[in-house]
C-alpha cells in the first residue's frame, strides 16, 4: 500500500481543458466569429494565451483589421458568448478526472484547483459538474495580481493546503500552467487536450495523453521511484 505520509500529499489540477475542456469550445466560438466576418484566428496565435488571462494580444483589434471596418463589438460578443456557452455545455468531464478525484480523497490526498480563470467560473462549472465538494482550495485569478505563467498561484495553493512543493503533483495541459508549476517547484504532469497538444509541453515532468491512461496510485508510485 501506498504510503501518502511518505511522499505526495496533495493533488493540484488545473481546470480549464484538464477538469473540462473548455478550451476547445471558446476557440470555437471564437474562430467561428472570425470566419463570420472574413478574416482568421490561428490556433499558434490562441495557444499563446491559453492557461493564462495574461493577453499577448487584442482579438477584438485583430478581428477589425482583418475585416476592414470597426463591428459592433457587443452584439459580436453577445453571439459568440452564446455560441461558447452552448459548446460547453455538450462537454463532459475529461476521461479520468472524477476516477484521482475519488481514489484522492479515499487516500486522504488533499485536493485543489489552481486555476487563471476566476472563481465564478470554476466554482460555478465544477457545482453544475457535481465536483465541488472534492476540492479543498480553489486558487484562481481573484485571488492574485499575477495569474500563469506566474507562480503566484501555485504557491497560493501550496500554502493554502499547508503542503511543501515536494509534496504536491500538478496536472496541466498548457505551456503556460506548465511553466507556473515548474516554477513554483511542483513536480507536473502534463495532459493536454486535442488543443493543446501541438503546444511547447516537453518541460513537463511526465506528459499522459489522459487520465485514464494510468491510476493515481501507480502514478504516485512511479513518481515515489524517481525521486528515491
Amino acid at each position: 500500500m501506498f504510503n501518502t505520509n511518505h511522499l505526495i500529499k496533495g493533488l493540484l489540477f488545473d481546470f480549464d481543458g484538464l477538469i473540462l475542456d473548455t478550451e476547445g469550445p471558446i476557440y470555437q466560438s471564437w474562430h467561428e466569429m472570425f470566419e463570420s466576418f472574413g478574416g482568421d484566428l490561428p490556433l499558434s496565435l490562441w495557444g499563446t494565451i491559453i492557461g493564462t488571462n495574461e493577453m499577448t494580444f487584442d482579438p477584438w483589434e485583430m478581428l477589425e483589421e482583418q475585416h476592414g471596418k470597426e463591428i459592433d463589438r457587443e452584439a459580436a460578443a453577445s453571439k459568440r458568448l452564446q455560441r461558447e456557452e452552448e459548446l460547453i455545455q455538450q462537454q463532459p468531464v475529461m476521461p479520468g478526472i472524477t476516477s484521482y478525484l475519488n481514489e484522492g480523497r479515499r487516500m486522504g490526498l488533499k485536493i485543489g484547483v489552481v486555476s487563471s480563470s476566476s472563481r465564478r467560473w470554476v466554482a460555478g462549472h465544477l457545482e453544475r459538474l457535481g465536483l465541488l465538494e472534492y476540492f479543498n482550495c480553489l486558487a484562481t485569478s481573484d485571488d492574485v495580481k499575477i495569474t500563469k505563467p506566474n507562480p503566484e498561484l501555485y504557491l497560493l495553493a501550496l500554502n493554502s493546503l499547508g503542503l511543501d512543493t515536494s509534496q504536491a503533483v500538478a496536472f496541466e495541459d498548457s505551456t503556460n500552467g506548465i511553466t507556473a508549476a515548474k516554477a513554483a517547484g511542483i513536480y507536473v504532469v502534463a495532459v493536454p487536450n486535442d488543443l493543446t497538444r501541438h503546444l511547447p509541453l516537453d518541460h513537463a515532468d511526465k506528459r499522459l495523453n489522459s487520465l485514464a491512461d494510468i491510476d493515481l496510485m501507480d502514478l504516485l508510485l512511479e513518481i515515489n521511484k524517481t525521486r528515491r
